[in-house]
């Protein structure tokens, strides 16, 4: 992406939920983490705020199914789902 350069090595994991259109709201991002359900690299987490940075994991739980996906990028805003798809990997067991 352009200006790739221009990112901190680290975002807030509820922000890049956001980005990457996993939720709608960032409100919702931010409740699915507290709620607890949301690990990051196998350790669950309850902190919206919580450091994300790439080649993290992330196990989460979406729309009845658990989802695990590596980071490939941080986004410096939330863009068309196009560009959001390009920020993980699902990966597949």
């Amino acid at each position: 992406m352009p200006g790739d350069d221009d990112l901190p090595a680290w975002q807030r994991l509820d922000v890049w939920l956001w980005h990457a259109r996993f939720l709608r709201q960032r409100a919702d991002c931010a409740s699915l983490v507290r709620g607890g359900l949301v690990r990051l690299n196998r350790q669950a987490t309850d902190k919206p705020h919580a450091r994300l940075r790439p080649g993290d994991v992330l196990t989460l739980p979406l729309r009845g199914h658990v989802k695990v996906v590596r980071i490939l990028a941080l986004a410096p805003r939330r863009g068309p789902a196009t560009q959001a798809r390009l920020l993980y990997e699902e990966i597949t067991e």
